[in-house]
């Protein structure tokens, strides 16, 4: 039976194309300069009964793909990290959420879908331990079909913060330290100033100006050099700018100082170790009849495309009621003394400063009581655009429950929103299969949150 080319190397060796060459001794490796991008020949998955490099039969076909590391037709994976998965995944299955009964949510999501012509919504809150899921509108306007509680939604950069789940697991574990460099996981950037970064200065986008997006013509096979010839425009740690290249840099190298591709360690083991049963970064072929359909500002259907570092930066395909549940760990890690617990409060601490924002792993947070105002001023294009003033804070501190959590997402077709106040148990979740203003989905989660109905 033929190899399939998409995630293996000519000599058989399932890989990612940036990945070639990682299970080399370091002697060996030494020897030669280590091509993190080499390019590839590819042929359609589909042809090949059995691939195990990239489970063909549950994903769609796709321009290039990211192969797992395979050993004996297993990813390679510290066996340190297996006890937390097994463990937790072991009760995750949960009951279907009831619906939500709120008049004050079914006044704003009317609002948002006739200002903003949005096909569907399902908002999901969480009010001291109990979950409530309500949906709107259509997952397709072609089919007619309706939302419901397994529609999948695109959530854009609220991705990024599964991928700092992941990270922090893996710091938790010993896999790096805040202060290591990226020379020092990945020594072929040795030399060059992408190489003496910090991992925290690329989780909190301070790492001298690596930009919102990668410049067009970057591709997944040639990022490295993009990378390795990045020049900074600010002193590290000084200026945060908002950055998909530093978030995707800094989940790729955590998953690498455990010796596993970031898709295998997030799909595999984090996911499930979170107990969320309808979270993917691929969606799976049985599950591609709920996967919402998402409309562009011109009412054109679109879904997101495979990118560079897209599966970091905003990759991840989840239910409301899931990332509800998601949500509803982050406000319970408060309360509880476990693995999964301490890891997500490490996501929630405060890096840097930046205003009245403090800049966690992926969330961004707002010490309560906080403003409306406060809030949409810090989801506007400039702060995502425009580089600002920005300082690092400690790596520790005690958990902080009186702050406003909060992450938006958005794909060319689709809108998120999650915010949490862990002080009062209380969360929110807001999904889109249309894009709308940062500032609207504030607003909305602001007034649901702060109504008065049960």
């Amino acid at each position: 039976m033929p190899s399939c080319r998409r995630c293996t190397t000519p000599g058989g060796i399932s890989v990612r194309p940036w990945q070639t060459g990682w299970h080399e001794t370091a002697a060996r490796r030494a020897s030669y300069k280590f091509n993190l991008y080499q390019r590839i020949e590819m042929i359609d998955c589909a042809a090949i009964p059995a691939c195990l490099g990239c489970s063909s039969s549950a994903m769609p076909p796709r321009a290039w793909h990211r192969g797992h590391r395979f050993h004996q037709g297993v990813p390679l994976m510290s066996s340190r990290l297996l006890p937390l998965a097994l463990a937790v995944a072991a009760g995750s299955a949960q009951a279907a959420a009831d619906p939500c009964n709120d008049t004050t949510m079914d006044q704003q999501v009317e609002t948002l879908m006739t200002r903003h012509d949005i096909p569907g919504i399902s908002v999901a809150m969480v009010d001291h331990g109990k979950v409530c899921v309500s949906h709107y509108g259509v997952a397709s306007r072609d089919t007619g079909a309706v939302v419901d509680d397994a529609t999948l939604f695109e959530i854009g950069s609220v991705s990024k913060t599964f991928t700092s789940v992941l990270a922090a697991w893996v710091h938790q574990q010993g896999g790096f330290k805040w202060n290591d460099t990226v020379a020092s996981i990945e020594p072929d950037f040795d030399g060059s100033p992408i190489g003496e970064v910090s991992m925290i200065e690329l989780a909190t986008y301070t790492a001298g100006g690596l930009p919102l997006q990668f410049p067009e013509g970057v591709t997944a096979h040639d990022v490295h050099d993009y990378y390795a010839s990045w020049q900074p425009e600010y002193s590290p740690g000084t200026q945060r700018l908002y950055s998909n290249p530093s978030i995707g840099l800094f989940g790729e190298l955590a998953a690498r100082s455990r010796d596993i591709t970031f898709e295998a360690l997030m799909q595999k083991h984090v996911l499930p170790a979170l107990g969320l049963e309808h979270t993917w970064l691929e969606v799976p072929e049985g599950r591609a009849r709920h996967y919402a359909q998402g409309y562009n500002r011109d009412n054109e259907p679109v879904r997101v495309n495979p990118g560079a570092m897209d599966a970091q930066a905003y990759g991840i395909k989840t239910t409301a009621l899931d990332l509800a549940r998601f949500v509803q760990a982050n406000i319970d890690a408060h309360q509880r003394d476990d693995s999964i617990s301490r890891v997500l409060l490490e996501t929630q601490h405060g890096y840097a400063a930046v205003g009245d924002m403090q800049q966690g792993l992926g969330w961004e947070s707002y010490a309560l009581p906080v403003t409306l105002d406060t809030l949409q001023a810090g989801t506007t294009s400039e702060m995502a655009l425009s580089p600002q003033p920005a300082s690092l804070l400690g790596t520790e501190g005690d958990p902080q429950p009186q702050r406003w959590y909060h992450k938006t997402g958005s794909t060319g077709g689709f809108g998120a929103y999650a915010a949490y106040m862990p002080a009062r148990e209380q969360g929110i979740v807001i999904l889109a299969n249309k894009g709308y203003p940062n500032g609207k989905r504030v607003e909305a989660a602001w007034h649901i949150l702060t109504s008065p109905d049960p």
